[in-house]
């Protein structure tokens, strides 16, 4: 992609240089082992010889360290990072800023999604995110949320290097944004819970229409002169390598799919890179 580095997007939240959160199994402090019933029973003995209430660390929020001699709690410090990495966070702020203006042209009154990079798992709306969920989108607190490192396994585990195709993963969360702004997320949802049997096939669609949508940005990005020869390709290329049945090696019934074939991804985001147009991206009532 053509693209000039400039400053982060006020949209974009990075705490890449927090504790991982972790939820369900037991408090965890800093990078330690979650601590169980007898760690707890451990600390309050040492409360009672010690007379310092070694308990008050059972309060801090999950993805933080332990409280300072003040009691306050201790701010995560800088991120270990690379120029490399850095470089991915300026290509990826400038995707965020430039998806989001493209749907404020299209979409009136369109309210901007966050971004928020993370390592390993962080506290969402939605619950404990966690890296190997790969991007999501929360709709409970209008996020998208990415760890760098899986560009990383987008190039090698599954084959679909450059840039555009990072872009491309980025677009599609937007595009669940767009859903839910649109109220389409809300009333997906509602006919999940009715019609559980047709909860796969609607998450299906739900997948191909963000799909569209991220080409729809596409077409954007193209008509104004952004992308270059290879951008395209790169694009479909990332859509084809993570569907559905590309993932599962064809182990997994089509009725237990939830995101769509290699070949319906690549359809509805060549729809969308074709023709620009939110009507063209209707999956719910395409065959």
């Amino acid at each position: 992609m053509k693209w000039t580095p400039g400053g982060r997007s006020q949209d974009l939240e990075d705490r890449r240089g927090e504790t991982p959160a972790y939820g369900g199994g037991g408090f965890r402090l800093g990078r330690a082992a979650p601590l169980g019933l007898g760690g707890i029973v451990i600390l309050f003995v040492l409360s009672l010889i010690t007379g310092t209430d070694l308990t008050s660390i059972l309060g801090s929020d999950p993805g933080t360290t332990a409280p300072g001699p003040s009691g306050s709690p201790v701010p995560p410090g800088p991120a270990a990072t690379t120029a490399e990495e850095e470089k991915l966070v300026d290509f990826v702020s400038f995707v965020l800023d430039d998806t989001q203006n493209t749907w404020s042209q299209l979409l009136q009154g369109y309210r901007r999604a966050g971004l928020v990079l993370f390592r390993e798992a962080t506290n969402t709306a939605c619950g404990v995110g966690e890296s190997a969920t790969g991007p999501f989108y929360c709709p409970g607190d209008q996020k998208v949320y990415v760890d760098l490192a899986f560009y990383e396994e987008l190039k090698r585990r599954f084959g679909a290097p450059g840039d555009f195709a990072q872009a491309y993963v980025l677009a599609h969360e937007i595009g669940h944004h767009v859903q839910g702004l649109l109220g389409t997320e809300r009333e997906v949802r509602r006919l999940q819970q009715s019609r559980p049997d047709q909860a796969n096939p609607l998450s299906v669609r739900m997948e191909l229409q963000a799909d569209c949508y991220a080409g729809i940005w596409g077409h954007s990005a193209a008509q104004r002169g952004k992308l270059d020869p290879d951008d395209v390709e790169e694009g479909l290329g990332a859509a084809a390598a993570i569907g559905d049945d590309r993932l599962t090696k064809g182990r997994v019934a089509p009725d237990r799919f939830t995101h769509g074939t290699s070949a319906q991804r690549v359809e509805w985001f060549r729809r969308g890179l074709q023709s620009g147009r939110v009507d063209a991206c209707d999956t719910f009532n395409a065959r």
